[in-house]
């Protein structure tokens, strides 16, 4: 197999949804039991995507408002059409450049976002000047390089037929989405108390279609790697994949996605 350099569009939420959005869903729950953010407190949710955070912290955080900025179009109307809620303001915006007053927000979050942003570093201290003295700052990021497991099969077969596409691993690619490099991302931009701790949930399959069918939408690196191969190269990789899950009798397949959730304080 060649190596074909995949881009990462993330425009479609429809097709976003069942390839990571179901399982980004049950993440950003548990990542806002996790803050533990009292009531009436005003939110910022950093790429809001299709509004799984911000979903999340309407049901299991009582705000008081809940500003979310993302820069995809696509992302940002699907996420209008489906959370209608009057706390909720959507706006485009880049998260190294928030559109945001200083010092206005009581909690600022990010959902799968860190590793997308071109200058993290940037990107934290955004999040940490739009938040107010003592405030929280925090986001979660998948465990590319382990066990964020729906992607780590499909990765460990792209490699293993094509040394050459190690480069494009999400485990190589995204090496701040590991405990030291979040804990040292925070530290740096000035935040206190910093924390880092895993989110496990588990992401039960039906059958290999539910699994493989979504890599076939086209959004985020996976997906544009696999939709970039030609028919026979596809089905080479596809079978590949399926000898190495763990397949139960029934055709089920039960995996792990872990997600690192890191926060701070901005210093009083």
């Amino acid at each position: 197999m060649t190596r074909v350099e995949p881009s990462a569009p993330w425009r479609v939420g429809e097709k976003y949804e069942p390839f990571v959005g179901r399982w980004s869903r049950l993440v950003a729950r548990e990542f806002v039991k996790l803050l533990d953010v009292t009531a009436g407190k005003d939110w910022l949710d950093v790429g809001c995507g299709t509004g799984a955070l911000t979903r999340a912290v309407l049901d299991g955080a009582e705000p008081k408002s809940v500003r979310s900025i993302e820069p995809s179009a696509g992302f940002l109307e699907y996420a209008k059409g489906s959370i209608t809620d009057p706390r909720v303001r959507f706006d485009q915006g880049d998260a190294q450049s928030l559109p945001v007053d200083s010092g206005s927000i009581d909690a600022t979050a990010s959902g799968l976002v860190l590793n997308f942003i071109p200058d993290q570093a940037r990107g934290v201290a955004e999040m940490a000047r739009a938040t107010r003295p003592g405030g929280l700052v925090a986001g979660y990021v998948w465990d590319y390089a382990g066990k964020m497991e729906l992607l780590r099969y499909f990765w460990d077969a792209v490699v293993t037929l094509d040394r050459d596409t190690s480069a494009i691993d999400e485990g190589n690619r995204f090496p701040i989405c590991r405990p030291e490099p979040l804990n040292e991302l925070f530290t740096q931009a000035g935040l206190r108390d910093v924390d880092v701790s895993p989110i496990d949930i588990p992401t039960p399959f039906r059958d290999f279609d539910d699994y493989w069918t979504p890599f076939l939408g086209g959004q985020g690196p996976a997906p544009s790697y696999a939709v970039s191969l030609d028919y026979e190269r596809q089905s080479i990789l596809r079978d590949f994949i399926r000898g190495r899950l763990p397949i139960a009798k029934d055709g089920s397949i039960h995996l792990i996605a872990r997600a690192w959730a890191v926060r701070g304080r901005v210093a009083p």
